[in-house]
């Protein structure tokens, strides 16, 4: 009998364990994987599902048309390295290790590269919350807030694989010397010359896209090795998390001939000579329609790969951009293409053309297809709404959890956190969005004369035509308060002087 109670009991753990594992195994592949995109420079209205018409963009339009399009989609600063610097952790501008551009060096010789500013060691990162949470994590394209052997390298931040750049001013090219493979250097082109600085004029002479190549495109490659890595990870049961960052449209314009080609030759009458910085090229329109179609190609690759292998009714897929559209610097023409639509500003600027980006949001089987959102969000919030999604730890982001509106559970967050970007560049700026107005004060670095507040109703003044802060001083007040409890300069950033009294009309 005593033999008896013992293997029941022997049974019964053994069937208990089994069943544990078998739980852990199906929640294990129940957890979605995370493909998150973030193009450079791509303006609001330069994708057909947000009424391009000129600019091909068949995949993304398609993402969105499968997903969730958000209307009121913010980036996370207007330049660069900052607005990485937020999505990556949650923490907005005011409050994040990179407030600005900068360089290491703070140098200007582009043959010497020595990296952006890096985000701390001890900075939580969004791909350090995937890692802990058991995801396999991987970074391909453009990094931007820390170079291999710096505080803000990948692989001190919960990077797994790397393949790409860490630098964005090497970004300027895409015939780079060479690409970061995890932290080794691969060798792409040998030979430095304009191409792979991305930089140079021609004030004279017949202008040709050639003269401007290299041997290696990085694009593509960037998205060779990004396949792979979905491949991979097809065979085996650990979710993943996939950062792609592609370098276009940001400019110098070198994007391969076959894209060029698709557009009319008619569009342009006049080579870019390089006049307004970059490289030249003879075909400047047409070259900036055609990086695009080439992102969009290997987006559509990306997508294409997820439901080869079978893993895209179990991913979610974002799809945004680090800011907007470039002040028409490397030969962009924005109004030809109407970039930002009938929105204000752009790259460099707090009003909408300069944050307001793509916000594309893709779970087959968990969001409605087809739908458009209004509720506003910012790239702040992509870290605790992906970690609510996933059974991550969010840390302390600053950012708002969207999942019930992006599962439908609520049709807004009325009691979201405001909207606060408070970063440097182009005279030193801030901004604080309330449900439909949003607050804004620039020229704030020291020996500058700060402008007065501005507040506009974003809804019903999408161009930010009427200023309205006469009537709405409470407003400007809720921001002031939210500035000083959120906002500190980080260390070897100015302070902006928010504060500073206004100008008073004689």
């Amino acid at each position: 009998l005593r033999y008896y109670y013992r293997m029941v009991t022997f049974y019964n753990i053994t069937l208990s364990t089994a069943f544990s594992l078998l739980m852990l195994s199906v929640a294990e592949a129940a957890r979605p994987n995370v493909v998150l995109i973030n193009a450079d420079d791509l303006g609001w209205a330069e994708v057909g599902c947000y009424g391009q018409k000129k600019i091909k963009t068949p995949n993304i339009d398609k993402l969105a048309s499968e997903g969730q399009r958000w209307v009121y989609f913010y980036s996370g600063a207007p330049v660069c390295s900052p607005s990485r610097n937020v999505l990556m952790t949650g923490k907005h501008t005011g409050n994040c290790d990179v407030q600005d551009l900068k360089r290491v060096d703070a140098g200007e010789n582009w043959r010497d590269l020595k990296g952006d500013w890096p985000i701390r060691t001890e900075t939580y990162t969004l791909p350090e919350a995937m890692k802990k949470a058991g995801y396999a994590t991987a970074v391909f394209g453009k990094w931007g807030i820390g170079d291999f052997g710096s505080t803000g390298a990948p692989d001190k931040h919960g990077v797994d694989r790397f393949y790409g750049y860490t630098d964005q001013k090497a970004c300027h090219t895409y015939y780079p010397p060479y690409l970061w493979n995890d932290g080794k250097k691969e060798v792409l082109n040998t030979s430095l010359t304009a191409a792979t600085i991305g930089h140079g004029s021609q004030p004279k002479g017949e202008v040709l896209a050639d003269t401007y190549r290299a041997e290696q495109h990085s694009s593509d490659l960037i998205a060779d090795k990004m396949l792979e890595f979905v491949k991979e990870k097809a065979h085996g049961k650990q979710p993943f998390f996939l950062y792609y960052a592609p370098l276009e449209p940001h400019v110098a314009m070198q994007p391969l001939q076959e894209w060029i080609d698709r557009y009319p030759r008619e569009w342009d009458k006049s080579p870019y000579r390089g006049n307004r910085g970059y490289l030249p090229h003879p075909r400047p329109r047409a070259a900036y329609a055609g990086m695009i179609s080439q992102m969009d190609h290997n987006v559509g690759r990306l997508l294409d790969t997820l439901k080869a292998c079978g893993l895209d009714k179990n991913t979610i897929v974002i799809f945004t951009s680090d800011n907007g559209t470039t002040h028409d610097a490397g030969g962009v023409d924005h109004r030809f293409f109407n970039s930002v639509a009938d929105l204000k500003g752009l790259k460099g600027q707090l009003y909408e053309g300069g944050i307001r980006v793509p916000g594309i949001i893709r779970w087959p089987g968990k969001i409605a297809p087809g739908k458009t959102i209004t509720q506003p969000a910012f790239h702040a919030d992509v870290m605790p709404t992906l970690c609510a999604l996933t059974g991550a730890d969010a840390g302390s982001p600053l950012g708002t959890d969207l999942s019930p509106v992006l599962l439908g559970t609520k049709s807004a967050l009325h009691d979201r956190k405001p909207l606060v970007w408070a970063g440097g560049g182009y005279g030193g700026q801030v901004a604080v969005r309330f449900d439909s107005k949003k607050v804004i004060r620039r020229n704030l670095f020291p020996g500058k004369k700060p402008d007065n507040w501005e507040v506009y109703d974003i809804v019903k003044d999408p161009a930010e035509k009427n200023n309205i802060a006469a009537e709405n001083r409470d407003l400007i007040n809720r921001a002031i308060a939210i500035l000083d409890r959120e906002y500190q300069p980080a260390p070897g950033f100015q302070a902006l002087r928010y504060k500073a009294p206004e100008q008073v009309a004689e």
